[in-house]
């Protein structure tokens, strides 16, 4: 079996990165979503082990010390980490496993897995992020501000992405990142185990 494509979705807070990776699970059965571990509150509506794996600050710095993350970093005075062994699993199952990081993580990944797709959402002008922020009605003003800032800082490292996905049409961009995922997997440097069976197969003949 064919292993899967490890999807890295970044973006500014309230861009609508978990909106999306939802349509994609609701529409196509070859995706699954990586559940991160946070020391962040949990929000209403939110259930263990589906949105986070919410844990103390000392219960995530030991799975830092015992190498379960495949990264980790701090956003907006939380920690943020994606613990390691459901992900191979399911990349091992064929499936497309898609992590939702903020741009610290995102680089991490790419530099100890080089073949991972970095995918950066962002809404198509600064005013229509800050009316989603409010909009949401789950943070204070002094947070909300925070998140601003911390997406003016993140605005610094969007290069670093290979594909830019403005959600303007939510259907339209669902179908965009699915078109990208899927397509991304047939670049010639994410297939080189094929390409050296194939070379091998030529010349032996």
């Amino acid at each position: 079996m064919k292993k899967g494509l490890l999807t890295v979705v970044s973006g500014f807070s309230g861009a609508g990165k978990g909106t999306l990776m939802k349509g994609l699970l609701a529409r196509y059965d070859n995706y699954a979503l990586s559940v991160s571990m946070t020391t962040r509150a949990m929000r209403p509506g939110e259930t263990e082990g589906v949105e986070y794996f919410f844990v103390t600050k000392e219960e995530f710095e030991k799975s830092i010390e015992e190498g379960k993350l495949i990264e980790h970093a701090q956003y907006v005075g939380n920690y943020y980490g994606t613990p390691k062994d459901y992900v191979f699993e399911q990349l091992d199952a064929g499936k497309d496993v898609l992590l939702e990081i903020e741009i610290q993580g995102a680089l991490q990944i790419k530099e100890r897995f080089p073949q991972a797709l970095l995918l950066f959402v962002t809404t198509k002008d600064a005013q229509t992020l800050v009316n989603r922020l409010k909009g949401r009605g789950t943070e204070d003003e002094e947070t909300i501000n925070k998140r601003l800032k911390r997406a003016a800082e993140e605005s610094e490292g969007i290069e670093e992405y290979e594909y830019l996905i403005v959600n303007d049409d939510l259907d339209t961009c669902i179908e965009d990142m699915h078109d990208i995922i899927q397509k991304a997997k047939l670049k010639a440097d994410r297939n080189i185990e094929f390409i050296e069976k194939i070379r091998k197969e030529l010349k032996d003949r």
